[in-house]
């Protein structure tokens, strides 16, 4: 059991500096001319544009969702508040909902798409070919996921934040009969720019989390077909654990920061 653990805490204290050092050689090739812009924008492309569709369906879902629980909520217990819901929902998606379950749904479609691609150009000797003919595989590779990730979460975020907000709006109007002008009133009213910037700062760190794990992942895959499916599905419980570890840690900071 001791031997067990000990050689589980290993691997992944390993691990970890594996990816610290990757980070490292990530930003020093971020500088590094030429700049990859065509891989860049082909990742805005596949990490964003793409990823609108199923953000949209969460966002306004999760907006819905909340309404609904929390406007009810409030007419059965507290008389006379169901009008606060609309700034409920804002608060409650932008500081939390919003960027969290953006990050998952991204991990889920994009990180794992990420993973696979690298990790199927590592079983067939792709990544070799590229060493072989003097590219660098982290400025090549690496560098446009990460920053397009870096650039493309807080947007998709503040996408779903304007889509829940109105998801909620719509389950006000039409379940619970209130006033749409309360709703956007309430909304106004709670809702602070702090609240949103505080989404934002998470979702650069989550997007940063998703590509970078995703490529390593993709990097240290190995035995052909099996090994890809494997680091796919390594990749993605692993971004999902650090996201829910670092929303712990970021709302603490920013919670006791402002």
């Amino acid at each position: 059991m001791i031997r067990f653990v000990g050689a589980k805490t290993l691997d992944f204290v390993t691990q970890l500096g594996e990816i610290s050092l990757l980070l490292f050689e990530t930003v020093r090739n971020t500088f590094r001319r030429p700049f990859p812009r065509r891989n860049f924008f082909e990742q805005i492309v596949k990490i964003g544009w793409n990823s609108l569709p199923v953000t949209f369906f969460t966002a306004i879902s999760t907006g819905a969702i909340l309404a609904l629980q929390t406007g009810y909520a409030m007419m059965a217990n507290v008389k006379g508040t169901e009008h606060f819901v609309g700034g409920v929902v804002a608060l409650s998606v932008t500081r939390e909902l919003g960027p969290i379950l953006c990050a998952i749904m991204i991990a889920g479609r994009a990180g794992s798409g990420i993973t696979a691609e690298i990790g199927t150009m590592k079983v067939t000797e792709q990544i070799d070919a590229l060493v072989t003919l003097s590219a660098n595989p982290v400025h090549y590779l690496i560098v446009p996921r990460v920053l397009a990730g870096v650039i493309v979460l807080p947007l998709l975020t503040l996408f779903t934040d304007l889509v829940a907000i109105f998801g909620g709006m719509l389950v006000a109007f039409l379940e619970m009969g209130l006033n749409e002008t309360q709703y956007i009133e309430t909304t106004l009213r709670m809702l602070t720019i702090s609240d949103i910037n505080n989404g934002l700062i998470k979702s650069v760190v989550f997007g940063l989390l998703i590509t970078l794990i995703a490529s390593f992942e993709g990097f240290r895959t190995k035995g052909g077909a099996e090994g890809v499916g494997k680091s796919t599905t390594r990749s993605v419980v692993m971004i999902c654990m650090s996201i829910l570890f670092f929303d712990y840690v970021l709302t603490s900071l920013l919670t006791t920061s402002f």
